[in-house]
């Protein structure tokens, strides 16, 4: 812009000279000069200044496609430093906190975490910088006039601008995710306990039917005829049989839950 002014100066310069050298004469060569000169300067506006809509169109789209991409994303991206400053946060970040965005910059992502909790955070931030390999964890985050709710923060080494060292993270709400794994969880050990109760029940009289038919089978070999033997030593076979899988149906029980109580501790 600069370069087509001083040129478009020039060229004033250059006409007013010849118009007051000779300011009843403007020789026709002179004037298709001028012409031609301030056409190609006024296409050559035209063109820049077409240019440039053209590039604040695409900076406007790329700027709306960047906060329907960033800001209004469905889970919260935060940047921060080494010391677990808060450099950047996107509207969802701030609205899963329940604190307006411009607060958050400088103020550490600890001070919204429950303290029973902290402990967990420090040691997989501590491994994200010493490893710079992508870590995973769930924690409980504190709300501005709510109650805390489960989150998972899934992090990653990066650079800023600067060529500083920033470590960046995406967290989501998975309280819904932890309301359905207890909800699954009290159903799983309701099932356990009834199957648990129902294979004790059915062992005593599956035991007396076992002894019984045995009994049968055995006293009365030969003398109901063979057909009945087939029958009585059928029955003997798969009482066998369900007393076998409801041993390993209730070993299966008592690993899981010495499994469960293990996990639990």
């Amino acid at each position: 812009m600069q370069g087509l002014r001083e040129q478009a100066e020039a060229l004033a310069n250059e006409s007013a000279g010849e118009l007051q050298d000779k300011p009843e004469v403007l020789p026709p060569e002179a004037a298709r000069r001028m012409l031609h000169e301030l056409r190609v300067h006024q296409i050559e506006l035209e063109m820049q200044n077409e240019e440039l809509r053209r590039v604040q169109t695409e900076l406007e789209e790329s700027r709306a496609r960047y906060f329907d991409l960033y800001d209004m994303a469905p889970v919260g991206y935060f940047t921060l430093n080494e010391e677990g400053l808060i450099l950047e946060a996107n509207l969802t970040a701030a609205k899963l906190l329940g604190v307006p965005r411009g607060d958050l910059v400088k103020q550490p992502l600890s001070k919204f975490i429950l303290p029973e909790d902290q402990d967990s955070h420090y040691r997989r931030r501590k491994q994200l910088l010493e490893t710079g390999a992508p870590q995973s964890w769930e924690l409980r985050l504190v709300r501005k006039d709510s109650e805390p709710f489960w989150a998972r923060i899934e992090a990653t080494i990066a650079q800023n601008a600067d060529g500083a060292s920033v470590w960046r993270a995406v967290v989501s709400d998975i309280t819904e995710n932890k309301r359905a794994e207890r909800l699954i969880q009290a159903h799983s050990d309701e099932l356990h306990e009834f199957a648990y109760a129902l294979t004790h029940d059915v062992q005593e009289p599956l035991g007396t039917v076992l002894n019984l038919t045995q009994r049968l089978a055995q006293d009365y070999k030969g003398r109901l005829g063979e057909t009945t033997d087939k029958y009585l030593d059928h029955c003997v076979e798969s009482a066998r049989r369900i007393e076998v899988l409801l041993k390993g149906l209730l070993d299966y029980l008592d690993y899981r839950a010495r499994r469960q109580s293990l996990s639990t501790d």
